[in-house]
């Protein structure tokens, strides 16, 4: 029978960080991945500086910054109708070193937490393992069933806790004392990418149209683009034809229209524009005994901010110094997987409670054609911002740090280099 103290199902960010962070407090883990390797096309590619301290605390600085990467320190947006790039976060003037966010490739984060985590005694990743069900005895969760994508066979891992890692798709929210909550979202996303000049801005760039908001992500050589439609439309948008999106795009865009007259196109076809059904939820309650439930496996968020993994990743840490300690003493319960939702809990309700504020009072109206402001000219925002420029910081702040820093446990510290 195949045995293990921690059973983490999902290798994404969030997995990848807890079975490190385990492994080397000295608990025996095992991370089950559904996938023969990270190479897949992730949208969030968004390392922010919170992640890039606690890779410095891990002793991974040098390592992560050798990685083909791209810093974003600022926040820009289109003020008044000249559209007129003004920035609205600054997180280059934030203190300490880690004041940008990194762009890079998560296949490249999550192989070098992988390799980092394989070089303890205590850690195995098992890929190409797909979890099919839970293992549930006398009301506890006492493991996983997994079926090997390589060789079709199935098996049993039993666990004496089980920590769902794996995404708002997660088998944990099919459990009904979970109590899955969900809120209404106005929007869902177009990811795209176009060719990025270098007389374009830097950073992270938002501009707003006609019925039309988007978000482009400065990533070198292109810009990773998110185009918001009302939520449920993407059939009715593509039906109007891609030159006319194209058109909308180019329009809620001035600053484009000026560049080079021979920059290349944008898509050329709907295949390159993919969708992303925007959903907004979480679960009442993260834990059974047996299990706990973290990342978009707890509370799916929505993409405004630009945040969800940020927030897996501290869920992560949290865990890990909650429950390091408890697991390899062999004295784990209820009352420590509580913990870890009591600790994360008020920094999820507050991100989406302001999530939903965006959506309420500046996405849904935007994408129905009215003004999110509450009256005056646009301009005066620019002022505001030009007489403050400390408000550009707490937008960037929030960015960077969420609502607050978690502590990796003692023992998986290192020092850098």
């Amino acid at each position: 029978m195949e045995r293990t103290t921690c059973c983490v199902v999902g290798g994404g960010p969030a997995g990848m960080v807890l079975g490190l962070l385990l492994a080397r407090a000295g608990v025996e883990v095992t991370v089950l991945e559904k996938h023969g390797d990270f190479l897949r096309d992730f949208r969030g590619d968004t390392v922010h500086p919170s992640t890039l301290r606690l890779l410095d605390d891990l002793g991974l600085a040098d390592r992560f910054a050798a990685l083909p990467q791209r810093h974003v320190h600022s926040i820009q947006l289109p003020i008044g109708r000249g559209g007129e790039l003004f920035t609205v976060g600054d997180i280059g003037s934030l203190p300490g070193k880690y004041n940008y966010v990194a762009m890079v490739p998560q296949w490249d984060l999550l192989d070098l937490l992988a390799d980092e985590a394989n070089r303890e005694p205590t850690f195995r990743l098992r890929t190409n393992t797909e979890v099919t069900s839970f293992l549930m005895e006398r009301g506890r969760v006492t493991g996983v069933r997994y079926r090997d994508r390589t060789s079709g066979s199935a098996g049993e891992l039993r666990a004496t806790l089980t920590v769902a890692c794996d995404g708002r798709g997660s088998l944990a929210r099919d459990l009904p004392e979970l109590g899955l909550q969900e809120f209404a979202c106005p929007m869902d996303v177009w990811w795209f990418r176009l060719p990025r000049e270098e007389s374009d801005p830097q950073g992270l760039v938002g501009n707003a149209g006609e019925r039309f908001l988007t978000a482009m992500i400065d990533r070198g050589d292109y810009w990773q683009c998110a185009a918001l439609i009302p939520k449920g439309a993407d059939a009715k948008c593509r039906a109007e034809g891609l030159d006319r999106f194209l058109a909308a795009f180019t329009e809620a865009t001035p600053w484009m229209r000026r560049g080079p007259a021979d920059r290349e196109p944008g898509p050329r076809s709907w295949d390159e524009v993919k969708l992303l059904d925007v959903r907004m939820d979480r679960l009442r309650r993260w834990h059974r005994p047996g299990l706990l439930c973290i990342g978009d496996a707890a509370h799916a968020m929505s993409p405004v901010f630009g945040i969800g993994i940020n927030l897996a990743v501290e869920d992560a840490v949290a865990a890990a110094r909650h429950l390091a300690g408890p697991l390899r003493e062999g004295t784990v319960g209820l009352a420590d997987v509580r913990a870890v939702q009591r600790r994360r809990w008020p920094t999820t309700v507050a991100t989406q409670g302001l999530q939903r504020i965006a959506h309420a009072r500046v996405i849904g109206p935007l994408l129905e054609g009215r003004s999110p402001a509450a009256g005056g000219e646009p301009l005066r925002l620019s002022e505001v911002l030009t007489k403050a420029p400390w408000l550009k910081r707490a937008p960037a702040y929030f960015l960077a740090y969420g609502a607050g820093r978690e502590r990796p446990p003692a023992e998986s510290l290192r020092r850098s280099g």
